[in-house]
């Protein structure tokens, strides 16, 4: 993108919605996203970090007067300066407290979203973090009422759980004057962020109020970071910070800049959903559609329910993505039908492999299997449909093939050759150098046999008539060569039955080799699955240890106490949902297993019936009499 767009937008009844022209933009992006969105209230020079970002001296509009500019949330999608193959996606906010708003419903809802879509969040302040400062980060406060982990309809505060999937936080201060002094010692920016954002003791009201949003940041953002940025320059210029050339800015103010650019560059992970599912740009436009639907329909924005409106709409994409990668390779390979049973098979297992590839690295949450079983009945039903087709191909070259060596025959026949004494014999070598010809050229054919036994059985009507008429036989001799036919035809039907059981055969052993190879990715992708949900809990887990050992050793024995407690809890809740996770993913595995169970014993009944059709006509074989 040049230039930034319009994500999300105020529409005419008040309530927010999402721009389809900027959805398609992030439709396009199917790589991993790294999503910075900046806060704060207007008329701080938020849009201008979000430039810098973008490695760009314009784009999301400044602004000169004491108006907000940015308007809802704005996009900026730049391929990512350090991290090969990702997106950075750049939010830029429109500024909170607008006094032409009077909503402060509205900028709760901006400040949820921008929480909600980012795996950074900065939030931007002017001169110096004081209580006022962190009273106005009031929005943080609310979330425990905007946000909603789990879909249970009960009236939970699941809070605890926000640290598992909330951005890191990064405080830019602008405009800051004052010396970074703690106990009159030298602080560096972290230093003072913690500082300001240290307890109170006492149970008061008023302790109460003041720790309370600081407790909030403490608790839910599992990474906290502090910029403090000098004026940029004169008065007179700030407010035409986008058209100054660098040399008209002052030096602290461009080396923290940079410092910051850098830090939000090499630090700001990968956007991850609830269980560590990497965020696409593709998802991202998915996640914005569902968050701020909710949020129009009056409801609470639930991370599980994304979640599970996510996977739907992603594993039935993967399941079609999958679908076109083995079609497109075996529409490329009709072009040569017929080919032996071999090659096909051997294609397809190659096909079907890419395809369960494709629908693994884009699907996630399959929880029953549901999703890679539709994927392997609509493969066996186009491969099905593919063997169908190279057998109609064999059976039509075939047909030719005997047709052109039976050409000279055929001519016989109609100019009374064979309607002589000795015409049988003559008839039967010119058909045992037709079978033989055949033979040589058609042994690799799927319809081979089958077509030389619907050939015979034509030819046997002319063989009864010229064997009929032939006076130079006697009645022992033609019933001995009649008999001695009927033989040759029941063993080209039994070549013909046993080359159908060894093709069937065949098809099997693909089937159980493609099944076992989707299996093993299916695993693949289960461990990987639980890998990230286990990593997930063990950060928000340090990340609660670190928060009690800091009021532990900051007096605050209760907090720590209840925190323990909360840790009990949430321990609990993670081996829960890794158990039903591993009872999820077994599930899966015995849905799969039965499916290729039923396709593979539906086979076996093929094959069984086919094997008995072999029996019956070899022991009517058995009966004929062959000389």
């Amino acid at each position: 993108m040049d230039k930034p767009v319009c994500l999300i937008d105020t529409g005419s009844d008040g309530k927010l919605c999402v721009q389809q022209s900027a959805l398609q933009i992030l439709q396009q992006i199917q790589q991993p996203v790294v999503v910075v969105a900046v806060v704060g209230l207007y008329r701080t020079g938020k849009s201008y970090l979000m430039n810098r970002l973008a490695g760009k001296q314009t784009g999301f509009p400044l602004g000169s007067t004491i108006e907000s500019q940015t308007k809802g949330i704005w996009m900026w999608c730049v391929d990512h300066p350090t991290k090969a193959g990702t997106t950075l996606v750049l939010l830029d906010t429109e500024g909170l407290g607008d006094v032409d708003k009077g909503d402060s419903k509205h900028d709760t809802n901006i400040f949820c979203l921008a929480v909600l879509l980012s795996s950074t969040l900065v939030y931007n302040s002017r001169g110096t973090i004081n209580n006022r400062a962190v009273e106005e980060l009031q929005y943080v406060t609310e979330l425990t009422e905007c946000i909603k982990v789990k879909s249970s309809d009960e009236e939970t505060n699941d809070s605890c759980e926000f640290v598992k999937f909330f951005p890191s936080f990064i405080w830019a201060v602008r405009d800051f004057t004052l010396e970074r002094k703690i106990d009159g010692k030298d602080a560096t920016e972290d230093e003072y962020l913690e500082f300001a954002l240290k307890l109170k003791h006492g149970k008061s009201k008023k302790v109460m109020e003041y720790n309370f949003p600081r407790e909030c940041i403490q608790k839910f953002f599992p990474s906290r970071t502090c910029f403090t940025f000098p004026f940029p320059t004169a008065p007179k210029n700030v407010s035409r910070l986008d058209s100054l050339d660098p040399a008209d800015l002052s030096s602290d103010f461009l080396e923290v800049t940079d410092r910051f650019c850098k830090f939000v560059f090499h630090k700001s992970h990968v956007k991850k959903l609830k269980d560590g599912i990497t965020v696409t740009g593709r998802v991202l436009g998915h996640l914005a559609k569902t968050y701020v639907d909710t949020i129009a329909s009056g409801a609470v924005p639930c991370l599980e329910n994304a979640v599970i409106a996510m996977a739907m709409i992603e594993n039935e994409a993967a399941v079609k993505e999958g679908l076109e990668v083995y079609q497109s390779g075996m529409e490329k390979m009709k072009d040569s039908f017929p080919l032996e049973l071999k090659k096909v098979s051997s294609k397809h297992q190659r096909l079907s492999k890419m395809a369960t590839q494709t629908f693994m690295k884009r699907s996630f949450r399959d929880t029953d299997g549901k999703y890679l079983k539709s994927l392997e009945e609509n493969i066996n039903k186009l491969f099905d449909g593919y063997l169908c087709q190279n057998e109609q191909a064999s059976k039509r070259r075939c047909e030719d093939l005997l047709s052109s060596l039976s050409e000279p025959m055929m001519e016989n026949l109609k100019q009374g050759s064979y309607a002589k004494p000795g015409g049988y014999d003559l008839f039967f070598k010119d058909l045992e150098d037709i079978v033989k010809n055949y033979n040589s050229q058609a042994n690799k054919e799927v319809k081979a046999e089958e077509v030389l036994e619907e050939f015979l059985k034509q030819k046997s009507v002319d063989s009864k008539a010229i064997l009929q008429a032939d006076k130079k036989l006697t009645e022992k001799e033609k019933q001995i060569k009649e008999e001695r036919e009927k033989a040759a035809l029941l063993q080209q039907e039994i070549k013909a039955t046993e080359e159908k059981l060894r093709q069937l055969e065949e098809k099997m052993e693909a089937e159980r080799q493609s099944n076992e190879e989707r299996m093993r990715q299916m695993k693949v992708k289960m461990d990987e699955e639980l890998r990230l949900q286990r990593e997930e809990a063990e950060r928000a887990m340090d990340s609660k240890l670190r928060e009690q050992a800091d009021l532990l050793e900051k007096g605050f024995k209760d907090m720590a106490d209840r925190m323990s407690q909360e840790m009990e809890e949430f321990k609990r809740q993670n081996s829960e949902a890794e158990s039903n996770r591993a009872r999820e993913f077994a599930e899966m595995f015995k849905n799969i297993f039965k499916t290729h169970e039923q396709t593979i014993a539906m086979m076996m009944q093929q094959h069984k019936e086919q094997i008995e059709a072999i029996h019956k006509m070899n022991a009517r074989s058995s009966g004929c009499f062959i000389m």
